[in-house]
């Protein structure tokens, strides 16, 4: 490959670090860049399947989705979903010659579980049901923790989220005693996010639990995740996650495996400060 050819399809996405993370693997592996944002925020009756074919007939590499289109990118790639992803119901990242979806925060996420917390999660309380957290708690779930309870505005795409992982679905009300019943805590909602603000957590829950993450990267350091350290748990943040991930689309993109260890001091660059 010389040239990759891509961009990201979103809501609020003018902050996004992805298109500098790929243009310093790009620049590493002598592939020449281009990229473009698609920010659907405030488009009326905005056409996903219309936008990725356009993208698609454009002669593009493919395409980086994120919230709240992930569910969406899924059902476009259907039968297409790679191995080990086809069960998710969220895809992150299409490619179009072939046409393959990929859950690169799946992947992303337990690599740098693993990198950052590295051990057993136990209990896992879970805030949202959506797109992230369809890649998040089947790893979550996959590296052995238990119970994964999960509460979401949308109680059915809780229970749905449940019924396709093993996990537990619970009401809102009760997130406060799943809470205090956890060793990890997870936020999947977009609350945290610039320009959202928020947290899914209130502080009075936090403190006995052993770590946290949370999905949001921009900023870094939400108000969850102060909260949480401030409480003395350890925390993994969305850009550890955002650290993977792309790295795992960039393979994904370019059939290239980037070296962790000369890569991710290079990206450690682009963190929200």
């Amino acid at each position: 490959m010389n040239t990759l050819v891509c961009g990201l399809i979103g809501e609020n996405i003018g902050n996004s670090r992805l298109s500098r993370a790929l243009e310093l693997m790009c620049a590493d592996a002598g592939i020449d860049f281009r990229f473009t944002l698609i920010d659907t925020k405030g488009v009326a009756e905005f056409d996903f399947d219309a936008q990725v074919d356009l993208c698609r007939a454009d002669g593009w590499t493919g395409v980086t989705v994120t919230h709240p289109w992930k569910t969406h990118a899924a059902r476009w790639a259907g039968d297409a979903m790679v191995a080990g992803t086809r069960d998710l119901g969220a895809a992150n990242t299409l490619t179009f010659v072939p046409r393959r979806g990929h859950n690169t925060d799946y992947t992303g996420f337990r690599a740098a579980y693993a990198h950052v917390l590295d051990r057993p999660p136990g209990a896992v309380a879970v805030a949202g049901a959506g797109g992230v957290a369809r890649a998040v708690v089947p790893a979550l779930v996959e590296l052995g923790a238990g119970p994964v309870r999960i509460w979401d505005r949308d109680a059915e795409r809780a229970r749905a989220l449940a019924r396709d992982t093993g996990a537990e679905a619970i009401a809102i009300e009760d997130a406060a005693g799943a809470v205090a019943e956890a060793e990890g805590l997870v936020n999947c909602t977009p609350m945290g996010m610039a320009p959202y603000g928020g947290s899914a957590f209130d502080k009075a829950w936090l403190g006995p639990q052993a770590w946290a993450f949370d999905a949001v990267y921009t900023p870094t350091d939400t108000p969850f995740l102060i909260a949480a350290a401030d409480a003395g748990l350890a925390v993994m943040t969305g850009f550890d996650l955002f650290r993977f991930m792309a790295m795992q689309s960039f393979e994904a993109y370019t059939g290239r495996v980037p070296d962790p260890a000369a890569t991710l001091p290079k990206l450690d660059t682009l963190r929200p400060r």
